[in-house]
């Protein structure tokens, strides 16, 4: 039997901090309540919910895709240069799909586009400078790409480094009675997986394969009293191991706040299985540095003893009110619930040079964009950036959401994910070919 011991509060707040999550040592088990436990390392213990649901013996009419192999095809082709300014212009070269995808309002129909950035320039600043061939969102909160492009001679200096993409990609509707698809949902620091709640169980019963695990340090997941267990690439190579455990032919990433940059790094090594991607609040695409100045250097006795004003700070900022039913949510989510010490570990842990505006311009895949404006942790600039940047992305704004904004609207963030689970671009014949 599986047994989760819990560690007392009776050693000294500064050298554990808070209550820790323990996982006693056994085989991954799949259990009969949906949850499981996977070693993704000795010692090193994930609470995952996995959901598979009842489906006939016989499947198959279902899985062909209408219109044949041609329909939903895009062709992605792409060149980035980046410049020793730190300059970066990315063009679109034959994308005709682009416009359509995005549901362009303003577009002059232009297969080709280009847009030039600023590495340097600041998150929150407007975004960057584009032709007006680049196609604009058309939804409420959307960067639109308007604004002059910067002069030709830029081009003609020597580039740092040259990028070209070219592929083609089958992105098609995934129904819950494909048993090819699986929808992954990655939580950010504090959370647990109990944050997917409203979406897990959505999905669940549309009839859809569902996995989320709880990070390290989080939920039920043992909590390694070592610094180095919670830097980014630890944590990633966690979400790689639950990811080619369960993974199928179509996979479907959702992530929130943090959870975002494992979603990009799996979509980014697995081009191939990962279908779409979903990023909910999860800021610019920038590489990711540890802060400085920043509370959570503070030692970890301190941040023990202000754990109650931090829980009161994340309630303010992580939601749009402040509510009995925000409480609840935030009690029931288990969410910033953990340790001062796996807390700090995790925020000093955020270095990922790697994850920068290159990295992000070079994946191939849709992606959806779901913001809360009341944000108060992610402004809506940084996913205006992202959606810039990214080659096929929609952004969508909700109004009356912040932070947390799947579990305090949750029809309205379960209807967006779900249209966008079905999404098939309608490509006309020819236009896959670039």
């Amino acid at each position: 039997s599986i047994m989760l011991n819990s560690i007392t509060d009776g050693l000294l707040c500064c050298l554990m901090g808070k209550t820790t999550n323990a996982v006693g040592p056994l085989d991954s088990v799949e259990s009969t309540n949906g949850y499981s436990f996977m070693e993704v390392k000795p010692g090193r213990i994930l609470r995952v919910r996995h959901s598979v649901p009842n489906r006939p013996a016989v499947e198959g009419a279902e899985e062909t895709q209408p219109g044949g192999p041609e329909r939903g095809l895009v062709h992605c082709k792409r060149k980035i240069t980046v410049y020793r300014n730190g300059q970066l212009v990315i063009e679109n070269l034959g994308d005709a799909v682009r416009s359509e995808i995005l549901h362009c309002q303003s577009s002059s129909g232009e297969p080709n586009s280009t847009v030039e950035l600023e590495l340097s320039e600041l998150a929150g600043q407007a975004p960057a400078q584009a032709p007006t061939g680049v196609p604009g969102c058309g939804t409420p909160g959307c960067g639109t790409r308007d604004g002059a492009a910067g002069p030709a001679k830029r081009r003609k200096r020597k580039p740092k480094k040259v990028i070209n993409i070219d592929c083609k990609k089958q992105i098609t509707s995934c129904k819950g009675t494909h048993s090819d698809v699986v929808l992954f949902f990655i939580h950010g620091v504090g959370g647990s997986l109990d944050i997917w709640k409203e979406q897990l169980d959505f999905f669940s019963k549309l009839g859809y394969e569902v996995v989320a695990p709880d990070l390290a340090g989080h939920g039920c997941s043992s909590a390694p009293q070592i610094a180095a267990a919670y830097t980014f690439y630890a944590l990633a190579e966690d979400m790689r191991a639950v990811f080619k455990r369960y993974a199928k032919k179509r996979n479907i990433l959702i992530g929130h706040s943090y959870g975002v940059s494992f979603c990009t790094f799996l979509a980014h090594e697995y081009p191939d299985l990962v279908h779409k991607v979903i990023m909910i609040n999860g800021g610019g695409p920038t590489a990711l540095e540890p802060s400085l100045c920043s509370i959570f250097n503070m030692p970890t006795c301190v941040l023990h003893c202000l754990s109650p004003c931090l829980a009161w700070s994340f309630l303010k900022a992580g939601f749009a009110r402040q509510g009995a039913k925000e409480k609840q949510l935030l009690k029931e989510g288990n969410a910033f619930n953990v340790s001062s010490f796996v807390l700090r570990a995790m925020m000093s842990g955020q270095y990922w040079p790697e994850g920068d505006e290159v990295y992000h311009a070079e994946l191939a895949v849709p992606v959806l964009l779901v913001h809360g404006m009341h944000d108060k942790f992610v402004p809506v600039e940084e996913d205006q950036r992202m959606a810039e940047i990214l080659l096929i992305a929609f952004l969508k704004v909700i109004d009356e959401g912040s932070h947390m904004v799947m579990m305090e609207c949750p029809e309205t963030v379960n209807t967006l994910l779900h249209e966008f689970v079905l999404w098939e671009p309608e490509t006309p014949a020819g236009d896959g070919q670039g």
